[in-house]
């Protein structure tokens, strides 16, 4: 045999040997207790820096309005939002292709603005025709929900009258909630390439800090992004390298189904009909291009084209108006989204309102586009960016409340004595989280026009 053949050979044997250079990471599977590998421990650590615009529009009823026409939507503000968020996840193999993993986002930054819409060009402020949104028309400010100065949490006076800004909540930071999991592969392409890599995940989110609220008279005495609910997620994805390419999809579906006592989302009782916020479930779909591969030295430069689908279900969110909605229901200034807590008691008793408010249904639409480089045997890096849009849909959503069954002769709770098909004020089929000027049809709040930017880099470390 020459050393040609000799070389050819070598090279060969040296591949065979070489751990495949997966970088997707729908490919990597912690394991433990395999041939030569006793034991896998993964360490990720992602950024994210979130941008988010949206055009939050109103509907607009009134005395002449035509009943037989679509309901009115008038121009009122724009929404402006950033985050940075840096997470750290770590995934230990326990068992053939069977792990643990523990994941703690960090909000380092979080900031929430609104402002007058007034983008046309030419901008005219005078009724009827106006094309721009001030003090003088915004229906946010006509209502009292804001003053015409709007409120700056950084300065106690407001914002000058010719001023666009007209609402700065507090930057806000920390942690929400601590994810604990378990996935599987049933399959697995580096232990089976006539196979394709096949992942099942369940996740479980316990809260960890106090739920995010404003406090209009010192808004930083609660500066945090907590929801104070428990989640649980579960997803599973397929991938499998197809000669240059390595196509991929992930499924997954979030639900929440418990909150803490001193969260927003608690089930006030009565009539209530959604009190949690929104389930989700996406689709993740794309490929990623193998532009460099050399299994000799555990080399690999993908490029990941992909897409996203969401469906966020009807329940209730922090929109981007609900730091104005609690500013607007603080019972200490007599806001006018002021709670009645017990609608079965005579009189107001008052409660402020949360600010988390029901949403319908809507859609999210997003693409992405990442670079990755397995750098060895251990070293996973990354650098991506997305762009996703969600379709209009209304942010104050929520029913008067919901009839009950008449009453049985020995069922007391859970009914009502009428069966007209009606909410009867007065009675435990009230609900305490409608409030008609802003959930009532005619007179509810829509986002629209929502972008959503995200650029990001992660980095894993394979032990």
């Amino acid at each position: 045999m020459n050393r040609a053949w000799i070389a050819v050979v070598a090279i060969g044997a040296i591949a065979a040997a070489a751990p495949r250079a997966h970088a997707g990471p729908y490919s990597v599977v912690p394991s433990a207790a395999d041939p030569g590998d006793p034991i896998d421990f993964n360490f990720h650590l992602d950024y994210e820096y979130d941008i988010e615009r949206a055009t939050i529009r109103r509907e607009r009823v009134g005395s002449t309005t035509d009943p037989t026409a679509p309901i009115p939507e008038l121009k009122d503000l724009i929404f402006r939002g950033s985050r940075h968020m840096l997470t750290p996840a770590f995934e230990l193999g326990v068992f053939h292709d069977l792990w643990l993993s523990v994941k703690l986002p960090i909000v380092i930054r979080q900031t929430r603005d609104l402002l007058y819409d007034q983008r046309s060009t030419p901008c005219s402020f005078v009724d009827p025709g106006s094309t721009c949104v001030n003090a003088t028309n915004s229906t946010t400010v006509i209502d009292g929900l804001l003053q015409p100065g709007g409120f700056d949490a950084g300065d106690p006076a407001g914002f000058a009258t010719d001023d666009d800004n007209v609402f700065r909540g507090p930057a806000r930071k920390g942690l929400d909630v601590l994810w604990l999991g378990a996935g599987i592969a049933p399959m697995d392409q580096d232990k089976d390439d006539t196979k394709p890599t096949w992942k099942i995940t369940a996740e479980l989110a316990i809260p960890i800090a106090k739920a995010a609220k404003l406090d209009r008279d010192d808004p930083s005495s609660n500066t945090s992004v907590g929801s104070g609910v428990y989640w649980i997620r579960v997803s599973t994805s397929v991938a499998r390298r197809i000669g240059w390419a390595e196509p991929f999809v992930a499924l997954t579906w979030e639900a929440p189904f418990k909150a803490k006592d001193d969260s927003p989302f608690k089930d006030p009782g009565f009539g209530a009909r959604r009190t949690l916020p929104q389930q989700l479930a996406k689709v993740h779909f794309g490929f990623e291009a193998i532009l460099v591969d050399r299994p000799v030295d555990s080399t690999r430069v993908g490029l990941e084209l992909s897409s996203t689908i969401k469906g966020h279900f009807e329940g209730r969110a922090y929109t981007p108006m609900w730091e104005v909605f609690s500013y607007a229901g603080d019972v200490r200034h007599s806001g006018p989204l002021v709670l009645d807590a017990d609608p079965v008691t005579s009189g107001v008793q008052a409660v402020d309102h949360p600010g988390i408010t029901d949403v319908e249904n809507y859609l999210e639409l997003g693409v992405t586009a990442a670079i990755r480089a397995q750098i060895g045997k251990t070293v996973h890096l990354a650098a991506m960016g997305s762009i996703a849009t969600a379709s209009q849909h209304v942010i104050t959503f929520d029913d008067a409340g919901k009839d009950k069954p008449t009453c049985s002769a020995t069922q007391t709770t859970g009914c009502e004595n009428d069966s007209n098909d009606l909410v009867t004020p007065g009675t435990n089929e009230v609900n305490p989280l409608h409030v008609p000027m802003i959930d009532l049809v005619g007179h509810r709040y829509i986002a629209d026009d929502n972008l959503a930017i995200t650029i990001g880099v992660q980095a894993t470390v394979l032990f």
